[in-house]
């Protein structure tokens, strides 16, 4: 196989994205796109020049993969269909609505071989791919992704609409398990929480304070690790990192960024440097799109696979039933 066949459910917003990026990724073949709204099928077939489908059944016979870019509740009934024809699934954030439902999602890729990829995004922006030479080991972990108002999204908490996208990177990089959470949290403008903060505690001692929030002034999507000799920065609307780390005298790096001089008590002394990773400038989403095309022809293991999705609807639900019972007490 040098090409995949791969057609888009949904056309929304997203989807309308993701049908004009697979159209630029390698080693793809576009089929077309399906919607149960067939007017806003007719629309983007005619803006992108794809072919509609009005009949599912009829794009899932002529692709090996489709990619699900429709609202969250719709998930799972569409993997199911696509998975009972065979072929290997790219789904949007959050996996599905309810975690049984990721959880049969997933046993059923494995059972049946088939690829499994969940739109987490943020893996792939330039800010987190910047630092794949440095060894990430944080001990404590503060993010904040606030966004401005839009109704697109609303139908859903905001932890899963937007802080998942931090619990996935955080359940990532922290390779222990969540042993307690605390949250809480407001619906402001919407019938679902607006604005929300969750503390997760890890076995291995590890903590991460999370912050999300669509009614501000202003967007924000950053966050900061504090690990052994390290700090690190990462702003993912720039996609920048910065890094401060401590060094052993005579191993300071050639050409550090800057570098602060010593820092320490006796003969503990180290010197501080800091160092701003070479911004790669990658557009994350059609990145995202190729890994998974990548996978497919090469029966690889995706970078954010089902089970990685799963874990972090675990982390976002519980989240969620915190922020449900202080409301309630």
């Amino acid at each position: 196989m040098n090409k995949i066949k791969v057609g888009v459910i949904g056309t929304g917003h997203l989807g309308k994205i993701h049908t004009k990026l697979f159209k630029e990724v390698d080693n793809c073949q576009f089929v077309g796109i399906y919607d149960i709204d067939e007017e806003k099928l007719k629309q983007t077939a005619d803006e992108f020049k794809v072919k509609p489908f009005t009949d599912l059944n009829l794009l899932l016979d002529e692709v090996d993969a489709v990619d699900i870019a429709a609202t969250t509740s719709a998930h799972y009934n569409l993997v199911k269909q696509a998975f009972a024809k065979n072929k290997h699934v790219f789904v949007e954030k959050p996996i599905t609505a309810h975690i049984w439902e990721a959880e049969e999602l997933v046993n059923e890729a494995h059972e049946k071989k088939l690829l499994l990829q969940v739109g987490h995004i943020e893996r792939f922006n330039p800010a987190l791919l910047a630092l794949e030479k440095y060894d990430l080991n944080p001990r404590f972990v503060q993010t904040d992704r606030l966004a401005q108002f839009n109704p697109r999204g609303t139908d859903v908490a905001v932890v899963l609409d937007l802080m998942i996208h931090d619990i996935d990177i955080i359940l990532s990089l922290v390779k222990s398990e969540v042993k307690n959470v605390s949250a809480s949290g407001v619906a402001v403008v919407s019938d679902t929480i607006d604005i929300a903060n969750a503390r997760l505690e890890f076995d291995n001692g590890a903590v991460a304070n999370v912050t999300a929030s669509r009614i501000s002034q202003k967007k924000m999507r950053k966050m900061r690790m504090f690990q052994h000799n390290a700090y690190i920065s990462l702003d993912f609307i720039t996609g920048v990192s910065e890094v401060y780390r401590l060094v052993e005298p005579g191993k300071v790096p050639n050409n550090p960024f800057i570098n602060f001089g010593e820092m320490g008590i006796g003969e503990k002394k180290k010197f501080v440097v800091y160092e701003q990773p070479e911004l790669k400038e990658v557009n994350a989403l059609k990145l995202e799109l190729q890994m998974f095309v990548n996978a497919v022809l090469r029966n690889e293991k995706p970078i954010v696979g089902g089970y990685d999705g799963l874990k972090a609807l675990r982390v976002a639900e519980l989240i969620i039933k915190k922020i449900q019972e202080s409301a309630v007490t």
